[in-house]
């Protein structure tokens, strides 16, 4: 950092010393241009504030700053100065281990080569955190969640970041002709996205689908067998642009479904013997990848 950063970020140092615990306070120490790069840290700040002071490992999904060597790493930087017993990861597609300091590791790879990802995690071991905010395209952010997800320790925090390209729409008609002579925007447009908003291909959809898997106890489907998914997320938390998920045990009971059936108090009370006496037709549920 420069003589004139350092001076404009003089009085956000001061601020930060003075209240360590605002997670805001903090990430506008790391700024360029006056843009803070941890755009969501007034969403996090509940849900991180009570481990601050534990020993966790982090893992940050994208750096920022694409090639640029002059920006990029900030939000990196914040989780350090936030966590200071903790260890801070990132991955980035461009080579940012430049930026590597003490308690931040950096590794050089694409989020979606799984040999890559293997060996990491196979370094890293189980993580507490996982932010992810690599790859915008929606296949490569399900494809994220469903494999780095079940590495995360038990009370483990999943955040999904920059989820917006969900309702933009895909590839195809007269939106590819738009930015034809431009990469970055030909980028967007192959970014798996739909006007649909009931779109099972968009990363918003495996999310609204994995709400229903909280009340799996609930479900009256008898053979319904729950996922890992079902059993392992214990709340979602959605805002604008993100989605944040806690990883526990979800196995609190029903008080009138037991194995996906009704139980037998319950049959009483409608005056049947058994669930076929309803009548009902039970339609296949879609499991969540293992």
């Amino acid at each position: 950092m420069n003589l004139i950063q350092s001076f404009k970020n003089f009085p956000r140092q001061i601020t930060a010393f003075l209240q360590p615990n605002d997670l805001s306070k903090v990430a506008a120490l790391y700024t360029h241009d006056e843009w803070p790069r941890l755009r969501f840290a007034h969403r996090y700040q509940s849900h991180f504030a009570p481990l601050k002071w534990k020993k966790l490992k982090i893992l940050a999904i994208g750096i920022g700053g694409y090639e640029d060597h002059t920006i990029g790493g900030e939000a990196l930087k914040t989780w350090k100065t936030y966590f200071p017993n903790s260890m801070i990861y990132g991955i980035d597609i461009v080579d940012k281990r430049y930026l590597e300091e003490d308690r931040i590791k950096i590794f050089y790879g694409d989020q979606n080569d799984e040999s890559f990802t293997k060996d990491i995690l196979s370094e890293i071991g189980g993580l507490d955190i996982i932010i992810e905010d690599g790859s915008s395209a929606n296949e490569d952010h399900i494809k994220a969640f469903y494999k780095l997800f079940p590495v995360l320790n038990e009370g483990g925090i999943y955040a999904a970041e920059n989820i917006h390209h969900s309702y933009w729409p895909s590839l195809g008609g007269k939106w590819s002709d738009f930015g034809k002579e431009n990469l970055w925007l030909q980028s967007w447009v192959k970014l798996g996205g739909s006007l649909d908003l009931n779109d099972p291909k968009t990363v918003m959809n495996m999310f609204k689908r994995l709400v229903d898997g909280l009340n799996y106890e609930e479900f009256i489907n008898p053979g319904y067998t729950p996922s890992y998914f079902d059993r392992n997320i214990v709340s979602l938390h959605f805002y604008h642009n993100l989605v944040i998920v806690y990883k526990g045990n979800n196995n609190e009971d029903s008080n009138f479904i037991e194995n996906n059936t009704l139980q037998p108090f319950v049959l009483e009370m409608l005056g049947v013997n058994s669930l076929d006496e309803l009548g009902l037709e039970f339609p296949k549920i879609k499991q969540q990848a293992e």
